[in-house]
Protein backbone atom coordinates (compact mmCIF):
# COMPACT_ATOMS: atom_id res chain seq x y z
CA UNK A 1 0.00 0.00 0.00
CA UNK A 2 1.18 3.55 -0.69
CA UNK A 3 0.56 6.10 2.05
CA UNK A 4 0.97 9.77 1.14
CA UNK A 5 1.53 12.66 3.51
CA UNK A 6 1.36 16.14 1.92
CA UNK A 7 2.51 19.34 3.59
CA UNK A 8 -0.27 21.25 5.34
CA UNK A 9 -1.20 24.54 3.67
CA UNK A 10 -3.70 25.95 6.14
CA UNK A 11 -2.34 29.26 7.47
CA UNK A 12 -0.01 28.76 10.44
CA UNK A 13 -0.57 24.99 10.44
CA UNK A 14 2.77 23.39 11.30
CA UNK A 15 1.62 19.92 12.31
CA UNK A 16 2.29 16.92 10.11
CA UNK A 17 0.34 13.66 9.84
CA UNK A 18 3.26 11.22 10.18
CA UNK A 19 6.35 11.09 12.39
CA UNK A 20 9.57 9.26 11.52
CA UNK A 21 8.51 6.52 13.95
CA UNK A 22 5.22 6.14 12.05
CA UNK A 23 7.16 5.88 8.79
CA UNK A 24 9.48 3.22 10.20
CA UNK A 25 6.55 1.09 11.33
CA UNK A 26 4.77 1.31 7.98
CA UNK A 27 7.88 0.72 5.87
CA UNK A 28 8.93 -2.24 8.02
CA UNK A 29 5.59 -3.85 7.13
CA UNK A 30 6.28 -3.50 3.42
CA UNK A 31 4.38 -0.30 2.67
CA UNK A 32 5.59 2.74 0.74
CA UNK A 33 5.42 6.15 2.42
CA UNK A 34 5.58 9.37 0.42
CA UNK A 35 6.32 12.58 2.34
CA UNK A 36 6.22 15.99 0.71
CA UNK A 37 9.46 17.86 1.19
CA UNK A 38 9.26 20.22 4.16
CA UNK A 39 6.09 18.65 5.57
CA UNK A 40 7.64 18.11 8.98
CA UNK A 41 9.75 21.26 9.27
CA UNK A 42 7.28 23.11 11.49
CA UNK A 43 7.27 20.19 13.93
CA UNK A 44 11.04 20.00 14.03
CA UNK A 45 11.25 17.00 11.67
CA UNK A 46 13.57 17.21 8.67
CA UNK A 47 13.35 15.44 5.33
CA UNK A 48 16.50 13.58 6.35
CA UNK A 49 14.77 12.32 9.50
CA UNK A 50 12.04 10.80 7.35
CA UNK A 51 14.46 9.38 4.77
CA UNK A 52 16.45 7.69 7.52
CA UNK A 53 13.31 5.71 8.42
CA UNK A 54 12.56 4.71 4.83
CA UNK A 55 10.25 7.43 3.50
CA UNK A 56 10.47 8.67 -0.05
CA UNK A 57 10.61 12.47 -0.23
CA UNK A 58 8.71 14.10 -3.09
CA UNK A 59 8.75 17.76 -4.03
CA UNK A 60 5.17 18.39 -5.05
CA UNK A 61 1.79 17.41 -3.59
CA UNK A 62 0.53 16.42 -7.05
CA UNK A 63 2.80 13.37 -7.00
CA UNK A 64 1.49 12.30 -3.61
CA UNK A 65 -2.15 12.57 -4.67
CA UNK A 66 -1.41 10.81 -7.96
CA UNK A 67 0.40 7.83 -6.45
CA UNK A 68 -0.98 7.29 -2.96
CA UNK A 69 -3.83 4.97 -1.97
CA UNK A 70 -4.27 6.55 1.46
CA UNK A 71 -3.83 10.29 2.00
CA UNK A 72 -3.10 11.22 5.60
CA UNK A 73 -3.34 14.84 6.67
CA UNK A 74 -3.91 16.93 9.76
CA UNK A 75 -6.51 19.42 8.51
CA UNK A 76 -9.27 19.30 5.92
CA UNK A 77 -8.38 19.92 2.25
CA UNK A 78 -8.54 23.57 1.22
CA UNK A 79 -9.98 24.83 -2.08
CA UNK A 80 -6.63 24.62 -3.87
CA UNK A 81 -6.36 20.95 -2.94
CA UNK A 82 -9.81 19.89 -4.18
CA UNK A 83 -8.60 19.30 -7.74
CA UNK A 84 -5.91 16.93 -6.44
CA UNK A 85 -8.42 14.54 -4.90
CA UNK A 86 -9.17 11.49 -7.03
CA UNK A 87 -11.85 8.83 -6.99
CA UNK A 88 -10.69 5.90 -4.90
CA UNK A 89 -8.62 7.96 -2.50
CA UNK A 90 -8.95 7.20 1.18
CA UNK A 91 -8.64 10.54 2.97
CA UNK A 92 -7.83 10.28 6.68
CA UNK A 93 -7.72 13.62 8.48
CA UNK A 94 -9.66 16.09 10.60
CA UNK A 95 -12.61 17.02 8.37
CA UNK A 96 -15.23 18.85 10.48
CA UNK A 97 -17.66 18.54 7.59
CA UNK A 98 -20.56 20.04 9.53
CA UNK A 99 -18.79 23.38 9.14
CA UNK A 100 -18.41 23.12 5.33
CA UNK A 101 -21.14 22.11 2.91
CA UNK A 102 -18.79 22.88 0.02
CA UNK A 103 -16.15 20.36 1.15
CA UNK A 104 -18.86 17.79 1.83
CA UNK A 105 -20.17 18.18 -1.72
CA UNK A 106 -16.69 17.92 -3.25
CA UNK A 107 -15.94 14.69 -1.39
CA UNK A 108 -19.28 13.27 -2.52
CA UNK A 109 -18.79 14.28 -6.15
CA UNK A 110 -15.28 12.84 -6.32
CA UNK A 111 -16.16 9.49 -4.79
CA UNK A 112 -13.71 9.87 -1.91
CA UNK A 113 -13.67 7.60 1.13
CA UNK A 114 -13.41 10.32 3.78
CA UNK A 115 -12.63 9.19 7.31
CA UNK A 116 -12.66 11.95 9.92
CA UNK A 117 -10.31 11.79 12.87
CA UNK A 118 -12.88 13.56 15.04
CA UNK A 119 -15.55 10.92 14.31
CA UNK A 120 -13.52 7.81 15.12
CA UNK A 121 -15.33 6.68 18.23
CA UNK A 122 -15.08 3.72 20.58
CA UNK A 123 -18.05 1.79 21.96
CA UNK A 124 -18.07 3.83 25.18
CA UNK A 125 -18.19 7.12 23.26
CA UNK A 126 -14.49 7.92 23.68
CA UNK A 127 -12.95 9.81 20.73
CA UNK A 128 -9.37 8.49 20.68
CA UNK A 129 -7.91 10.69 17.93
CA UNK A 130 -9.72 13.90 18.87
CA UNK A 131 -8.87 13.44 22.55
CA UNK A 132 -5.20 14.58 22.59
CA UNK A 133 -5.95 17.59 20.38
CA UNK A 134 -8.83 18.50 22.70
CA UNK A 135 -6.46 18.24 25.65
CA UNK A 136 -4.07 20.69 24.01
CA UNK A 137 -6.80 23.12 22.90
CA UNK A 138 -8.39 22.98 26.33
CA UNK A 139 -5.14 23.80 28.08
CA UNK A 140 -4.46 26.60 25.61
CA UNK A 141 -7.86 28.28 26.04
CA UNK A 142 -7.34 29.94 29.45
CA UNK A 143 -3.79 30.89 28.46
CA UNK A 144 -4.79 32.71 25.26
CA UNK A 145 -7.81 34.21 27.01
CA UNK A 146 -5.65 35.60 29.80
CA UNK A 147 -3.19 36.95 27.24
CA UNK A 148 -5.81 38.91 25.31
CA UNK A 149 -7.27 40.44 28.46
CA UNK A 150 -4.33 42.81 28.28
CA UNK A 151 -5.52 46.37 27.68
CA UNK A 152 -3.30 46.83 24.64
CA UNK A 153 -5.31 44.12 22.81
CA UNK A 154 -8.60 45.74 23.71
CA UNK A 155 -9.04 43.57 26.77
CA UNK A 156 -10.45 44.56 30.13
CA UNK A 157 -7.05 44.74 31.83
CA UNK A 158 -7.94 42.04 34.35
CA UNK A 159 -5.13 39.78 35.57
CA UNK A 160 -7.03 36.53 36.01
CA UNK A 161 -4.88 35.31 38.91
CA UNK A 162 -5.55 38.46 40.93
CA UNK A 163 -3.04 39.46 43.59
CA UNK A 164 -3.30 39.76 47.38
CA UNK A 165 -6.00 42.31 48.06
CA UNK A 166 -7.51 42.14 44.54
CA UNK A 167 -10.06 39.57 43.42
CA UNK A 168 -9.05 37.12 40.68
CA UNK A 169 -10.77 36.99 37.32
CA UNK A 170 -13.65 34.67 36.51
CA UNK A 171 -13.43 32.01 33.81
CA UNK A 172 -16.62 30.39 32.54
CA UNK A 173 -16.31 27.08 30.71
CA UNK A 174 -19.22 25.91 28.60
CA UNK A 175 -18.95 22.13 28.37
CA UNK A 176 -17.39 19.65 30.77
CA UNK A 177 -15.82 17.22 28.30
CA UNK A 178 -12.17 16.80 27.41
CA UNK A 179 -11.65 20.42 26.31
CA UNK A 180 -13.54 21.75 29.30
CA UNK A 181 -11.77 19.62 31.87
CA UNK A 182 -8.35 20.55 30.54
CA UNK A 183 -9.35 24.22 30.52
CA UNK A 184 -10.39 23.83 34.16
CA UNK A 185 -7.01 22.36 35.02
CA UNK A 186 -5.17 25.44 33.76
CA UNK A 187 -7.78 27.98 34.86
CA UNK A 188 -7.81 26.69 38.42
CA UNK A 189 -3.99 26.65 38.47
CA UNK A 190 -4.10 30.35 37.56
CA UNK A 191 -6.05 30.97 40.74
CA UNK A 192 -9.08 32.23 38.82
CA UNK A 193 -12.65 31.69 39.92
CA UNK A 194 -13.74 28.86 37.62
CA UNK A 195 -17.31 27.99 36.65
CA UNK A 196 -18.38 25.13 34.39
CA UNK A 197 -21.79 24.65 32.82
CA UNK A 198 -22.83 21.27 31.41
CA UNK A 199 -26.14 19.49 30.80
CA UNK A 200 -24.88 16.19 32.25
CA UNK A 201 -25.32 16.23 36.03
CA UNK A 202 -23.20 13.09 36.41
CA UNK A 203 -20.35 14.85 34.66
CA UNK A 204 -20.73 17.84 36.97
CA UNK A 205 -20.50 15.54 39.99
CA UNK A 206 -17.36 13.97 38.56
CA UNK A 207 -15.83 17.42 38.00
CA UNK A 208 -16.71 18.48 41.54
CA UNK A 209 -14.95 15.39 42.89
CA UNK A 210 -11.97 15.73 40.54
CA UNK A 211 -11.30 19.35 41.50
CA UNK A 212 -12.26 18.88 45.14
CA UNK A 213 -14.91 21.60 44.94
CA UNK A 214 -12.55 24.23 43.49
CA UNK A 215 -14.67 24.50 40.33
CA UNK A 216 -18.23 25.82 40.56
CA UNK A 217 -20.57 23.48 38.68
CA UNK A 218 -23.90 24.55 37.19
CA UNK A 219 -26.51 22.80 35.01
CA UNK A 220 -27.02 24.06 31.48
CA UNK A 221 -29.99 26.20 30.52
CA UNK A 222 -30.27 29.45 28.58
CA UNK A 223 -30.91 31.61 31.65
CA UNK A 224 -27.90 30.26 33.55
CA UNK A 225 -25.64 30.70 30.54
CA UNK A 226 -26.75 34.29 30.04
CA UNK A 227 -26.29 35.20 33.71
CA UNK A 228 -22.87 33.58 34.02
CA UNK A 229 -21.58 35.08 30.77
CA UNK A 230 -22.37 38.47 32.22
CA UNK A 231 -20.04 37.76 35.16
CA UNK A 232 -17.15 36.20 33.26
CA UNK A 233 -13.86 37.71 32.13
CA UNK A 234 -13.08 34.72 29.91
CA UNK A 235 -15.68 32.42 28.34
CA UNK A 236 -14.36 29.13 26.95
CA UNK A 237 -16.64 27.49 24.39
CA UNK A 238 -16.03 23.76 24.81
CA UNK A 239 -19.26 22.36 23.35
CA UNK A 240 -19.16 19.25 21.15
CA UNK A 241 -21.70 17.02 19.42
CA UNK A 242 -19.55 14.47 17.53
CA UNK A 243 -19.86 14.95 13.78
CA UNK A 244 -22.57 17.61 14.05
CA UNK A 245 -22.60 21.37 13.96
CA UNK A 246 -22.05 22.93 17.37
CA UNK A 247 -25.24 24.44 18.83
CA UNK A 248 -24.98 28.22 19.16
CA UNK A 249 -25.68 28.56 22.84
CA UNK A 250 -24.15 32.05 23.17
CA UNK A 251 -26.75 34.33 21.62
CA UNK A 252 -25.74 37.65 20.08
CA UNK A 253 -28.02 39.39 22.56
CA UNK A 254 -25.98 37.99 25.47
CA UNK A 255 -22.99 40.15 24.50
CA UNK A 256 -24.74 43.30 25.72
CA UNK A 257 -24.64 41.98 29.28
CA UNK A 258 -20.95 41.00 29.14
CA UNK A 259 -18.12 43.06 30.59
CA UNK A 260 -16.45 45.24 27.97
CA UNK A 261 -13.06 43.81 27.12
CA UNK A 262 -13.95 40.27 28.17
CA UNK A 263 -13.18 37.47 25.72
CA UNK A 264 -14.86 34.43 24.20
CA UNK A 265 -12.39 31.67 23.33
CA UNK A 266 -14.51 29.52 21.03
CA UNK A 267 -12.73 26.17 20.88
CA UNK A 268 -15.87 24.79 19.20
CA UNK A 269 -15.21 26.84 16.07
CA UNK A 270 -13.97 23.78 14.14
CA UNK A 271 -17.57 22.56 14.15
CA UNK A 272 -19.06 25.99 13.48
CA UNK A 273 -18.69 27.68 16.87
CA UNK A 274 -20.94 27.93 19.92
CA UNK A 275 -21.48 31.71 19.70
CA UNK A 276 -23.71 33.39 17.14
CA UNK A 277 -21.01 36.03 16.71
CA UNK A 278 -18.13 33.59 16.13
CA UNK A 279 -16.36 33.27 12.80
CA UNK A 280 -13.20 31.32 11.95
CA UNK A 281 -9.86 33.07 12.46
CA UNK A 282 -6.21 32.13 12.02
CA UNK A 283 -3.09 32.28 14.13
CA UNK A 284 -2.02 35.22 11.94
CA UNK A 285 -5.11 37.23 12.88
CA UNK A 286 -6.72 35.41 15.80
CA UNK A 287 -8.97 37.99 17.47
CA UNK A 288 -11.82 40.26 16.46
CA UNK A 289 -14.22 42.41 18.48
CA UNK A 290 -18.02 42.46 18.40
CA UNK A 291 -19.89 44.81 20.71
CA UNK A 292 -16.78 45.43 22.80
CA UNK A 293 -16.24 41.67 23.35
CA UNK A 294 -13.10 39.98 22.05
CA UNK A 295 -13.50 36.72 20.13
CA UNK A 296 -10.67 34.22 19.69
CA UNK A 297 -11.83 31.68 17.08
CA UNK A 298 -8.73 29.99 15.68
CA UNK A 299 -9.78 26.80 13.92
CA UNK A 300 -6.52 24.92 14.47
CA UNK A 301 -5.50 25.92 17.97
CA UNK A 302 -3.13 22.96 18.60
CA UNK A 303 -1.18 24.04 15.52
CA UNK A 304 0.40 26.72 17.70
CA UNK A 305 2.32 23.94 19.49
CA UNK A 306 3.09 21.68 16.53
CA UNK A 307 5.85 19.58 18.05
CA UNK A 308 3.70 18.40 20.94
CA UNK A 309 0.57 18.17 18.80
CA UNK A 310 2.15 16.17 15.97
CA UNK A 311 3.55 13.47 18.21
CA UNK A 312 0.35 13.27 20.28
CA UNK A 313 -1.74 12.97 17.11
CA UNK A 314 0.42 10.34 15.44
CA UNK A 315 0.42 8.19 18.58
CA UNK A 316 -3.31 7.74 18.02
CA UNK A 317 -3.61 7.64 14.22
CA UNK A 318 -0.88 5.11 13.40
CA UNK A 319 -2.77 1.96 14.47
CA UNK A 320 -5.69 2.89 12.19
CA UNK A 321 -3.42 3.78 9.25
CA UNK A 322 -1.56 0.50 9.67
CA UNK A 323 -4.80 -1.49 9.82
CA UNK A 324 -6.08 0.07 6.60
CA UNK A 325 -2.73 -0.46 4.89
CA UNK A 326 -2.58 -4.12 5.95
CA UNK A 327 -6.19 -5.10 5.29
CA UNK A 328 -7.44 -2.51 2.84
CA UNK A 329 -9.96 0.07 3.99
CA UNK A 330 -13.05 -2.05 3.31
CA UNK A 331 -11.95 -4.91 5.53
CA UNK A 332 -10.54 -2.54 8.14
CA UNK A 333 -13.87 -0.80 8.68
CA UNK A 334 -15.64 -4.17 8.82
CA UNK A 335 -13.28 -5.37 11.52
CA UNK A 336 -12.94 -2.12 13.47
CA UNK A 337 -16.21 -0.47 14.55
CA UNK A 338 -14.39 2.55 15.95
CA UNK A 339 -12.81 3.26 12.57
CA UNK A 340 -16.11 2.59 10.80
CA UNK A 341 -17.79 5.32 12.86
CA UNK A 342 -15.23 7.74 11.44
CA UNK A 343 -16.36 7.21 7.83
CA UNK A 344 -18.27 10.39 6.95
CA UNK A 345 -18.38 10.00 3.17
CA UNK A 346 -17.99 6.78 1.18
CA UNK A 347 -18.04 6.63 -2.62
CA UNK A 348 -20.70 9.30 -3.12
CA UNK A 349 -22.76 8.52 -0.02
CA UNK A 350 -23.10 10.34 3.30
CA UNK A 351 -22.47 7.66 5.90
CA UNK A 352 -22.47 9.74 9.08
CA UNK A 353 -25.93 10.66 10.42
CA UNK A 354 -24.86 13.97 11.95
CA UNK A 355 -23.36 15.20 8.66
CA UNK A 356 -26.47 14.16 6.74
CA UNK A 357 -28.71 15.89 9.27
CA UNK A 358 -26.65 19.10 9.19
CA UNK A 359 -27.08 19.52 5.44
CA UNK A 360 -30.43 17.76 5.03
CA UNK A 361 -28.79 15.10 2.87
CA UNK A 362 -29.68 11.43 2.55
CA UNK A 363 -28.02 9.27 5.18
CA UNK A 364 -26.95 5.82 4.02
CA UNK A 365 -25.71 3.43 6.71
CA UNK A 366 -22.20 2.20 6.15
CA UNK A 367 -22.81 -1.53 6.56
Amino acid sequence: MIIGCPKEIKPQEYRVALTPASVKTLVSRGHTVLIQSGAGTGSGISDEDYEAKGAKIVLHPEEIYKRADIIVKVKEPLESEYELLQEGHVLFTFLHLAASRRLTEVLLQKGIVAIAYESVQMDDGFLPILHPMSEIAGRMAPIVGAHYLQENYGGSGVLVSGIPGVLPGRILILGGGTVGQNAMRIASAFGATVVVIDKDLRKLKYIDDMFDGRVITLPSDEHTIEVEIGEADIVVGAVLIPGARTPRIIKRSFLSSMKKGSIIVDVSIDQGGCAETSKPTTHNDPVFIVGGILHYCVVNMPGAYPRTSTFALCNTTLPYILEMAEKGWRQAIKDNKSLARGVNIMEGKVTHPAVANTFNMKYEPLL
